[in-house]
């Protein structure tokens, strides 16, 4: 199953926590905030879940291929 991944660039601190856990799936842009790779991934649910609940700035938002929201950290 695919899920789109978005981070709040308004509520990201750059800590690089996700970037660091989940380099298949996060990358820093320009201004060294976090994006999502791609705007949708097949990574394992649990891990995009613990990614999502580990990000300090609670930026990160997992939606299903449908569009409702799994979890906001």
């Amino acid at each position: 199953m695919a899920y789109r991944v978005e981070v709040q660039k308004d509520l990201c601190i750059s800590s690089g926590k996700c970037v660091s856990d989940g380099p298949k799936v996060f990358r820093f842009d320009d201004q060294e905030l976090a994006e999502p790779i791609s705007e949708t991934t097949e990574y394992e649910l649990q891990s995009l879940l613990k990614l999502a609940r580990n990000c300090p700035g609670e930026a990160i938002t997992i939606f299903a291929e449908s569009g409702e929201i799994i979890d906001h950290s």
